[in-house]
């Protein structure tokens, strides 16, 4: 399993100091591990609370493929007539090809398995595992939250067999640029009104709402204005 662009992009914008040691290797290995350990795993998400997104590793185009030719049964899920030619039509269409990778991944989840972070005795976030077949976690909970750094006791199967984790960890630059347009504008308004950063936090959210509009159109309008 391999990060996802969005996981790499989201990672990068962190920074390097956002995380003790390579995030980006760290994951990639316990991918690896998970992926040794359990052959059936497809997908891994780690929700990080400390970061508020997620990161995804995901199978390669060509094991999704295979898992799902084994497991969809015959006139299953198949593609709209319009969908497949437009794809054939685009065969140089990167995205196009890619959005078929992130539906063939949905369909192969059989299993999942949801397993909470524990840091500083405390929920520090949660990893979700997706299987493309229905015993494909069975008898190997303890060694995957040895791998993961997870606890067992804690684990919750089948909770997402849509992947919907994919589809936020897709978002996770997004919201990462928008939270650090907030940051800048939040420690421009400190330094100019002297005043702590939660304040600042406040003050931008509720001009936000009295303006009508996003927090984050309000944060780019202070930092062009250099205050508020």
């Amino acid at each position: 399993m391999q990060p996802i662009p969005e996981t790499v992009r989201a990672i990068e914008e962190l920074g390097p100091f956002a995380h003790r040691g390579d995030l980006l290797e760290e994951l990639t290995e316990m991918g690896r591990r998970v992926a040794t350990l359990v052959p059936d795993c497809v997908g891994m998400s780690l929700v990080s609370a400390a970061h508020g997104v997620t990161f995804t590793l995901l199978a390669s185009d060509q094991q999704l493929a295979l898992l799902d030719a084994l497991h969809r049964q015959p006139g299953q899920d198949e593609e709209p007539p319009g969908e497949v030619a437009r794809a054939e039509d685009d065969l140089l269409d990167e995205e196009a090809w890619r959005l078929l990778a992130l539906s063939s991944a949905a369909r192969c989840v059989l299993s999942t398995l949801t397993l909470p972070l524990r840091g500083d005795a405390r929920i520090s976030g949660a990893v979700s595992l997706y299987g493309a077949s229905r015993q494909a976690f069975a008898g190997h909970h303890r060694h995957l939250a040895e791998i993961l750094g997870a606890w067992a006791p804690g684990a919750v199967t089948n909770a997402d067999l849509s992947f919907s984790t994919l589809r936020e960890a897709e978002q996770a630059p997004r919201w990462l640029q928008r939270a650090s347009t907030i940051d800048q504008a939040a420690q421009l308004v400190a330094a100019v009104h002297a005043v702590a950063i939660d304040t600042a936090r406040v003050r931008i959210h509720e001009a936000a709402e009295r303006a009508g509009i996003t927090e984050e159109q309000l944060a780019e309008a202070v930092i062009r204005l250099g205050g508020l």
